[in-house]
Parts: structure tokens; C-alpha cells; sequence
């Protein structure tokens, strides 16, 4: 059988990935980035270093599944999102390996945003066939409303809305350390998250150039201090989350007339935001979308999809493939 291969290397996550011939996952192997307790984040250099060190024992992973396929062509996500001047450090790793491979093997090499990575992976296998819809991007490096339309095998993606301070990652991310959770933090929040009775809420900040998190990382931080419960606070940042997406959703919509809502990155893994926009949202006349949470997370599964429409697109329309 044939198969594709795509790799990815984000700010936090170490990925490679095969799928087959029509599309079926035959590996997904990735490795989280190692932070030391206390920090919130790491620097592009010490990233960069982590996937060099990940690589290598991520591909010895995938020797078994590639000798018992035919590699057709390679994929990586080279930058943040398609534009000219979009680009971090840590995406060089991963295009540096394809590259030599690519080389050696004489496979065609695609490459694409991280952020398109991000969008396949979450329509993969899901009920959605229309050339242009609404997506959410919500991760730690990024939170945008999208507006997206598909491109030959690739998308064309335009902004509706972002954030204008920190990605709602970093929110959750800062509130986890100052909890003394692990970073990155989402998980462990979630696990600690509960509902509260009480009527305090952090209020969510949206207007029409955007949405804004610092604020709510300043009264989340603030309640702890006096002595709100951990678990509560927990709770009370996803609900922000999902009040600033509700509001931007409806504001999307309104303003494309587009009712199809995607919602991608690693932030809408979390089972609260999601149940409490699908509560909100009910009866709006939105559809809403929602990936796996295996395929919300960052995950080298879309580079490995677009890499095989692409080349299949590229063969229905005669283009050399010959390096």
C-alpha cells in the first residue's frame, strides 16, 4: 500500500505521522516538549533543540509501519500560517528533516502552515464538504476566527477575528503555573476544574477588532489571592473561553452568513468549553464541528493528510513530481 508522510514541529510538541493511500491513520507518534517546573514556556532555541533530540527516535517509531507501505511523497509545516513573512524557528527542524529525506529518497515535498495542519486534521473523517467555512483556532501559540476556504488540496485562510494580547493557550498556561500545575496546563486544570454556585465570573473582553485575555489572566490571578478555591478558578477560566468564543462565533457568522463552524487547536480539546458552547449555541441555527481531542492537539496528522491531496491533485493535473 502507498503512504504519505508528514512531520511537524510546534513551540510545545514533537510530531510525525503516516496515513494511506485513502486516508486512514496508519501512525501517529509525537513527544511533548519538556518545560521545567514553574516555567511558562520555552525559547525558540530550547524548542528547537528538544525536536532535534525527538526526531530521530520519533522516526525509528515509524520503521515498521514504513516498510510495509511505499512512500510516495513528504510533508511539513514550514511556518505558523501561509504568508510570506510568518515564521518561528522551531518549524526548521522538522522542514530540515524532509528536506534530506526528500533528497535521499527523491520523494516530491509539500509544505504547509501549521495552521492548515491544524484545520485537516480537524475536518479529517468529519461531515463537512463545502468550499468555505468559519473555523476556530484556539492553542497556545494562536487564537483566531477564521474565515477558510479550500485550495486544491490546501486552504486560503483569512482572519475575522484575534486576539489582541495574549492566545487563550497562554491564558490557561499562566493561570496552570500560578496554580503550581505543569506546563502546559490544560489537562490538569481540566482534571481540577469544578462549577462554583457563587456569582463570580471573569468577564470576557470582545468587540469587533477582536478579543482580549489579559484581563481575565489579571482577575484570575486576582481571585486566587483572595482565596477563591483553585478548582473554582479553574473552572471560571474555560467559562471565559467559551463566552469570548461564543460572542465571536455569533459575530463571525453574522457577519459572512456562513452557519459551519470548525473548532481546531488544542484548546477545544477541553470538555467544558465545549459542552458549554454547545449549550449556548443551541437552537442558533450554527453547526458546530469538533475534532477528536487527539486531532484538536498539535499533531503532524493534517501535514501527512495535505500531502496526499496534493499529490494526488498534482497527478490528476499532470504537474512532475520529479525532484
Amino acid at each position: 500500500m502507498n503512504a504519505f508522510l508528514g512531520v511537524d514541529t510546534s513551540a510545545y510538541t514533537t510530531s510525525v505521522a503516516v496515513v494511506g493511500e485513502t486516508g486512514e491513520v496508519l501512525a501517529d507518534e509525537r513527544i511533548l516538549l519538556k518545560v521545567g517546573p514553574g516555567k511558562r514556556g520555552l525559547r525558540q532555541s530550547e524548542a528547537h533543540f528538544e525536536h532535534t533530540r525527538n526526531l530521530p527516535v520519533l522516526m525509528e517509531n515509524l520503521v515498521p509501519v514504513l516498510k510495509k507501505h511505499r512512500l510516495l511523497a513528504l510533508g511539513a509545516s514550514d511556518r505558523p500560517r501561509r504568508l510570506p513573512d510568518s515564521y518561528m524557528p522551531v518549524f526548521l527542524a522538522g522542514l530540515g528533516l524532509c528536506r534530506c529525506l526528500a533528497s535521499v529518497g527523491n520523494y516530491p515535498l509539500y509544505l504547509f502552515s501549521h495552521q492548515e495542519g491544524h484545520i485537516e486534521a480537524a475536518v479529517h473523517n468529519l461531515p463537512l464538504d463545502e468550499p468555505e467555512f468559519i473555523a476556530v483556532h484556539f492553542s497556545g501559540g494562536t487564537s483566531e476566527i477564521l474565515l477558510v476556504k479550500r485550495d486544491h488540496g490546501r486552504y486560503e485562510i483569512d482572519i475575522i477575528l484575534a486576539a489582541k494580547d495574549l492566545h487563550a493557550g497562554q491564558l490557561v498556561d499562566r493561570v496552570g503555573v500560578a496554580l503550581g500545575l505543569p506546563f502546559p496546563s490544560g489537562p490538569y486544570m481540566e482534571k481540577m476544574a469544578e462549577p462554583l454556585s457563587t456569582g463570580l465570573a471573569i468577564p470576557s473582553a470582545v468587540d469587533e477588532q477582536g478579543f482580549s485575555f489579559s484581563g481575565a489572566e489579571t482577575r484570575a490571578v486576582k481571585m486566587l489571592e483572595q482565596g477563591v478555591p483553585p478548582e473554582n478558578v479553574a473552572y471560571l477560566v474555560f467559562k471565559c473561553i467559551a463566552n469570548t468564543l461564543e460572542k465571536g462565533i455569533r459575530m463571525a457568522v453574522r457577519r459572512h452568513g456562513l452557519d459551519k463552524v470548525v473548532m481546531a487547536g488544542g484548546v477545544m480539546a477541553n470538555r467544558f468549553i465545549r459542552e458549554r458552547l454547545q449549550e449556548r449555541l443551541r437552537g442558533s441555527g450554527i453547526k458546530l464541528f469538533w475534532a477528536p481531542p487527539n486531532l484538536s492537539t498539535d499533531n503532524a496528522v493534517g501535514s501527512a493528510l495535505l500531502t496526499r491531496k496534493c499529490y494526488y491533485y498534482d497527478q490528476e493535473m499532470g504537474v512532475s513530481l520529479e525532484q
